[in-house]
């Protein structure tokens, strides 16, 4: 996991582009099982869900052997 995440929190918060005000509509219906969209809120766009992206899921699976 080390090897393929940086698990400091500054390093958390921009891997999963945690700085904008998406809670309120994210909420709705729990945090998990949605697919990432992107979305604007005022006059900043981002992806929603960001924590559903599976682009490691490839370069996880190699590393384990899988």
């Amino acid at each position: 996991i080390d090897n393929h995440f940086d698990l400091r929190p500054h390093a958390i918060t921009q891997m999963l582009d945690l700085l904008h005000p998406m809670y309120r509509q994210t909420a709705a219906y729990g945090h998990f099982g949605h697919d990432p969209f992107e979305m604007t809120v005022g006059n900043e766009t981002f992806t929603a869900y960001s924590w559903e992206k599976t682009d490691k899921a490839d370069e996880l699976r190699a590393a384990a052997g899988l």
